[in-house]
């Protein structure tokens, strides 16, 4: 197992915007090559950064009114894949599957959405589930992956691309991993109480 890890290839798809230019400068800067989704890859190219659209990668457009846009093979085999297994790097170039290093998402506001008082079908839109399920699997693959759950984090990541550039440590990826299943946790932890309340 390789202890430190270079950021090559960044999947960065936010429902919040803010804060994030810093971080796109910074890995802009060492290189990293960015792959978004709709708005924050309008947001991306509107500083003036190249970003690649997860259609493009996937053959496949968004659809479902968004509900499905990054829940595609390609983008979680990039994530899952082990770099260490052999058999994984194999069937990652069989079927053209980009190692993704660092994943960059947020959730839908689930709990600002009930406690607005909006309908339940608004409320149920807001379940999330292409981030949680990006969060989830970067996380899982820890050992290859950086996972930046919310917005709360920036400022971690942020401090290592200041100190070592777009290079993790292997205690770097599993204090983010457990940072992301703790967002995890009490998101779903969230929803579960909205159901039980109902």
């Amino acid at each position: 197992m390789v202890e430190s890890k270079r950021i090559k290839t960044a999947l960065i798809s936010v429902f919040h915007k803010d804060g994030l230019e810093q971080l796109l400068a910074s890995l802009h800067k060492d290189g990293v090559k960015f792959l978004s989704t709709g708005g924050t890859q309008a947001f991306i190219e509107s500083l003036g950064y190249p970003c690649q659209a997860v259609e493009e990668l996937t053959s496949y457009p968004s659809i479902l009114g968004g509900r499905v846009k990054t829940l595609h093979p390609k983008i979680f085999g990039g994530i899952l894949g082990r770099r260490a297994l052999e058999g994984d790097r194999e069937q990652m170039a069989k079927y053209e599957i980009p190692e993704i290093d660092l994943v960059v998402v947020d959730l839908y506001p689930f709990e600002q959405t009930v406690a607005s008082g909006a309908s339940e079908a608004d409320i149920i839109e807001k379940i999330d589930i292409g981030g949680i399920s990006l969060i989830r699997a970067a996380a899982k693959n820890f050992n290859d992956v950086v996972i930046v759950p919310s917005k709360a984090e920036y400022a971690a990541l942020q401090n290592i691309l200041d100190k070592n550039g777009a290079q993790t440590t292997l205690d770097d990826r599993k204090w983010f991993a457990t940072r992301a299943f703790g967002v995890s946790s009490h998101y779903d932890t969230a929803i579960h109480a909205y159901f039980v309340g109902k």
